[in-house]
């Protein structure tokens, strides 16, 4: 079944959700990290990763899901990544890259057990932007990012993802990205688009949270910032 984010969760939360990567590195601190995001205003978790390093996938993300008070929603970097421990999946297709692996090749791997688990779909068009240095997800899909100044060809993408009938689209800059995608093309984007928007990578501050939602963002997502620092002082000063 087809949902929207506001199916999932309220919508008069933060608009902010944090995306934990249940991958070796962060094992030390885990439970640190659940703890604080419970006690704090997420509105949502997104779990998943570009690249896991070891087989331990499935028992973080039940962990996770056990220990979480907020929806668990999940954010797969390929289609081993599928699970019945979530409320629902972001079904994405990478729209800015012309990788067939990750335009439909993974989506027709994990559409059975998506059924078999009647697991809710958000269906995303996922738009990678450009930044001066290549992310972990260019060199994993293998495909160019769109050009960050070229708004009418992003808009052109995105418009595509809502002539599909997707839910919503989800802008990223990236993992460890330097800076955030500019506030000025979520505007342009806000006012010739009918679907939410939804902004990841490099987002180090509540400035640049304010700005993304100001600008138009239904949704902001952290994650870098939240390994780095993985404590309840920190994450309450970062929150609108």
């Amino acid at each position: 079944m087809s949902k929207s984010f506001l199916d999932i969760i309220d919508d008069n939360n933060s608009g902010v959700l944090a995306l934990i990567d249940p991958d070796l590195k962060n094992d030390d601190i885990l439970d640190q990290l659940i703890c604080s995001i419970n006690s704090a205003n997420f509105s949502a978790i997104l779990v998943g990763g570009s690249s896991i390093s070891d087989n331990k996938y499935q028992k973080r993300l039940k962990l996770i899901k056990a220990k979480i008070n907020k929806p668990v929603i999940l954010f797969p970097g390929s289609s081993n990544q599928i699970s019945q421990s979530a409320d629902a999946i972001l079904f994405m297709s990478l729209l800015s890259g012309r990788n067939p692996k990750y335009l439909i090749d993974e989506q027709l791997k994990g559409v059975k057990l998506i059924n078999k688990y009647d697991l809710p779909v958000i269906s995303t068009g996922y738009l990678l932007i450009g930044t001066k240095s290549q992310t972990s997800i260019e060199r994993i899909s293998q495909t160019n990012p769109l050009d960050p100044n070229d708004y009418e060809n992003i808009l052109h993408h995105a418009l595509v993802a809502q002539y599909f009938g997707m839910n919503c689209i989800y802008l990223e800059n990236g993992s460890g990205a330097e800076n955030a995608v500019d506030c000025s093309l979520i505007e342009y984007l806000f006012d010739n688009i009918k679907i939410p928007i939804i902004v990841g990578g490099g987002i180090r501050n509540k400035e640049d949270i304010v700005r993304l939602k100001k600008a138009g963002a239904k949704f902001v997502v952290i994650s870098t910032i939240l390994e780095e620092n993985p404590t309840p002082e920190f994450i309450s000063t970062i929150l609108p």
